[in-house]
C-alpha cells in the first residue's frame, strides 16, 4: 500500500514539473516554394574530347538530392497549328553509322553539365559529320526529388508538366 501511494505522489510531482524551454528547433521547408527548373543550351564539340562543360546559370538554386534530366533536341515535327514542334529525347541516345555507333551522354552535379560524346573503341569519332558535332541543343531540366519518383522521366512532355514548366520558364544560354 505504502508502495501504491508512493508512486502516486511521484507520478502528481513529475507531472507537474515544468522546465524551461529548449532552444528552437530548425525550420523546415514548409511554406517553401520548391520548383523544377530548366534551361538550354546549343553547343558544338571538338576533338579530341568532344565534350563541353556547361555550368548552372546563376539563378538556378539546387538540391542534393534533385535528379538533373538531359534532353536532345532530336527532330522537329509539324504542328496541328501550322508550325512545328520539337522532339526532345532523354539521354543517353545511342546513333548508329556507317562507321560505327556513338552516343550523346551527359555527367551532372548541382552545378554543372557535362554534355559528351562518347563511342566504343572500334568507333572513329573523327568521321563524325559537322551536323553531329555543330549546333546541338539540350535542355537541362532540375526535377526536384519531389517529383521524381511520379513521372516518366523518358517522356520530356510529362516531365515539363509535372513539373509545372512551360517555355517561357526555360532559361536560355547564349
Amino acid at each position: 500500500m505504502k508502495k501504491i501511494i508512493l508512486l502516486v505522489i511521484a507520478a502528481v510531482t513529475f507531472a507537474a514539473c515544468e522546465g524551461p524551454q529548449g532552444p528552437p528547433g530548425f525550420d523546415g521547408l514548409d511554406g517553401v516554394n520548391i520548383t523544377a527548373q530548366s534551361f538550354e543550351v546549343t553547343t558544338d564539340f571538338f576533338a579530341p574530347e568532344y565534350a563541353q562543360l556547361i555550368p548552372f546559370p546563376n539563378n538556378i538554386q539546387t538540391f542534393p538530392d534533385d535528379m538533373v534530366l538531359t534532353y536532345l533536341l532530336w527532330d522537329e515535327v509539324p504542328g496541328n497549328n501550322g508550325g512545328t514542334v520539337d522532339v526532345w529525347r532523354l539521354l543517353p541516345q545511342v546513333l548508329y553509322t556507317d562507321f560505327g555507333e556513338f552516343q550523346y551522354n551527359y555527367d551532372a552535379t548541382n552545378g554543372d553539365v557535362e554534355l559528351f560524346i562518347d563511342a566504343p573503341a572500334t568507333t572513329d569519332l573523327s568521321q563524325l559529320a559537322p551536323a553531329d558535332l555543330q549546333n546541338q541543343t539540350f535542355r537541362i531540366v532540375i526535377l526536384p526529388v519531389e517529383l521524381a519518383g511520379t513521372v516518366d522521366v523518358t517522356n520530356y512532355q510529362e516531365v515539363m508538366s509535372a513539373a509545372q514548366l512551360s517555355t517561357n520558364d526555360i532559361i536560355v544560354i547564349e
